[in-house]
């Protein structure tokens, strides 16, 4: 029974990477330093229609890159619902921010200066919310990825 169904996964994972692989918007993400081509599908297929979002801020919200807090007059006054979004995109831009701190100096730079200033993991999520940022406008306007503009 495991190799029948092994079997049929890749049957559905072959049929599925190449219909994505024909979208252009699939190519224009692979230009991101961190996103490869399993990333590049996971946020494509789960993003879906990028025009639903008004702007690169719904859309970092929606993968989780941004926090949710309530506060009035520096005071806390809530949670809100912090697992609101999608938690595959969270986890791509997450992994797509780790593997750019290895490929490009300007997002190991602006990692290591976020990390002095707060800590590891929120550098870390600060680098996730620019490569959303920046997969918004890849998408949406089908562009390829300019690391000048991300990190001017």
């Amino acid at each position: 029974m495991v190799r029948a169904f092994t079997q049929q996964i890749k049957t559905v994972e072959r049929s599925i990477s190449h219909q994505v692989n024909s979208s252009p918007n699939f190519n224009l993400l692979k230009t991101v330093p961190g996103i490869g081509d399993i990333l590049a599908q996971t946020v494509l297929l789960e993003s879906g229609n990028i025009k639903r979002f008004k702007g690169p801020g719904n859309f970092a919200s929606y993968s989780r890159c941004v926090d949710s807090r309530r506060e009035s007059n520096g005071k806390k006054k809530g949670e809100n619902n912090r697992k609101n979004g999608n938690k595959y995109l969270a986890w791509a831009f997450i992994e797509a921010a780790n593997f750019s701190i290895r490929r490009s100096e300007k997002a190991k730079a602006f990692y290591q200066r976020k990390a002095k200033e707060t800590n590891i993991i929120l550098a870390r999520k600060a680098l996730a919310h620019k490569l959303a940022r920046a997969c918004y406008w890849i998408m949406r306007n089908g562009v390829a990825y300019d690391e000048k503009r991300l990190f001017a």
